[in-house]
């Protein structure tokens, strides 16, 4: 690759990457912002709170391929000229979106109380959860067509979008959340009705923009297309299911340990999340740009732009590296003041640290399989590389390895993702190769 074609690869790469991370940042720092105010309330609607955060994370994860799914699907079509296919994806994505959050709006209204006692709540947590839940469940659709708002416009080559409009209603929920829960005193209800509305406020500009900027096109939809999106959304559910599973199984290893090990687990887990987080926005790049030149036979570009994808990634986990190495006895501090705690944090830190580098690589890998539309072969690699690892973690207990021994195990799944997603990618026949040009 020459000089200037990385250079018109890193502008568009840039171009994508860092608004989308701070779309990816946006959420959580309110969901902070929430959790304070509502920690002001006292321990029981803070508690309340956390098992209702729980219930939507694990209702929302499996339709993550509203973006995930259509933003390589989008893209593609573009490339090959297709804007009324494009428009039909997106058709197609909203039709799901509304109907699926519908479905998640009636299972939680219907089961709220039984949900509440399956996740364990105590009768007061669960008084207070429920109405929480109610509430919010409302937003369900929105939630949704966010979510595919972003994957519309990814698809498009436009992060810029969705970050002002995720900053946008974020800052109506960061509004609202003080004059609902205490100003009109409503509690954790009203932390609810400022999540509703700011999430609707959220879907309905995202669906104005879709509408005047993207087209969308409900004439000449086909079930075929239709369900082809949702074969797409079964592929990354097992995706995403096998890697939550492993994280459980760690989390319940490291909870047989001892209670100092699995609150120094969880730490590291919000860290490792906390830095992949960065790393989306290169994943994200890679759904989008590898689509739209694969759609376009501009294999050489897509071949480029997936290898500079991966050096960027490279140099970006080797930053995060150091920078763990180099706090390791500073940052564990600051989330804790148990020193037995601290002690076990301190001892999978650089672990932590080491695994960087290869994690980064893994999740632009992600990316690229996703941008090449490859979600049965994503699964599938997923769902080796969690039994691998959950195959050692199970062993951690029996044969002492302590909590290094569950982070070891984190590890080894990054090594069998980034061996079966390296493959694919670099394999003589592989689907980038520039070959497929003749070049």
């Amino acid at each position: 690759m020459s000089r200037g074609r990385r250079r018109v690869h890193d502008r568009r790469i840039l171009a994508l990457g860092i608004p989308a991370l701070g779309a990816l940042a946006a959420d959580p720092l309110v969901s902070l912002v929430d959790t304070a105010f509502v920690g002001r309330l006292g321990t029981t609607p803070l508690a309340a709170l956390g098992i209702d955060a729980a219930i939507f994370g694990l209702a929302f994860f499996a339709f993550n391929f509203l973006a995930y799914g259509v933003t390589p699907l989008v893209a593609r079509a573009l490339g090959e000229g297709d804007t009324g296919r494009a428009a039909r994806v997106v058709a197609n994505g909203l039709v799901a979106a509304v109907a699926l959050g519908t479905v998640v709006t009636i299972v939680l209204q219907v089961g709220a109380r039984p949900i509440l006692d399956l996740m364990g709540a105590s009768d007061a947590v669960a008084g207070e959860a429920a109405g929480y839940l109610r509430i919010r469940s409302l937003a369900a659709p929105a939630v949704l067509i966010i979510t595919l708002g972003h994957g519309a416009f990814r698809g498009h080559q436009d992060t810029r979008t969705p970050f002002f409009i995720t900053l946008g209603f974020n800052l109506v929920n960061l509004i609202l959340d003080p004059l609902l829960i205490f100003g009109a005193g409503w509690g954790l209800n009203g932390a609810a009705v400022a999540t509703l509305v700011a999430q609707w406020v959220g879907a309905s500009w995202f669906l104005v923009l879709i509408r005047r900027r993207l087209g969308l096109q409900f004439s000449g939809l086909e079930p075929s297309e239709l369900f082809g999106l949702l074969r797409v959304g079964r592929d990354v559910v097992i995706r995403t299911a096998a890697l939550l599973v492993t994280f459980t199984v760690a989390t319940r290893v490291a909870a047989e340990i001892g209670d100092a090990e699995v609150a120094a687990h969880q730490v590291a887990m919000q860290l490792l999340i906390f830095l992949a987080l960065s790393i989306d926005a290169l994943a994200i790049a890679a759904q989008s740009l590898i689509a739209r030149f694969v759609g376009e036979q501009r294999h050489n570009d897509a071949w480029d732009v997936s290898v500079r994808l991966l050096q960027l990634g490279a140099v970006v986990g080797a930053g995060f590296l150091i920078l763990l190495a180099l706090t390791r006895s500073v940052v564990p501090g600051w989330f804790t003041s148990e020193p037995e705690v601290r002690e076990a944090i301190e001892s999978v830190w650089l672990i932590l640290a080491v695994m960087q580098p290869l994690a980064a690589l893994v999740y632009v890998w992600d990316g690229i399989v996703m941008g090449a539309a490859r979600f049965g072969y994503l699964a599938w690699a997923m769902v080796v590389s969690g039994g691998v690892a959950i195959a050692a973690l199970v062993l951690v207990v029996p044969f002492g390895w302590g909590l290094p021994g569950v982070w070891w195990g984190i590890g080894l799944l990054n090594v069998v993702r980034a061996t079966t997603l390296g493959w694919w990618h670099f394999r003589p026949a592989g689907f980038l190769r520039p070959q497929l040009e003749g070049s």
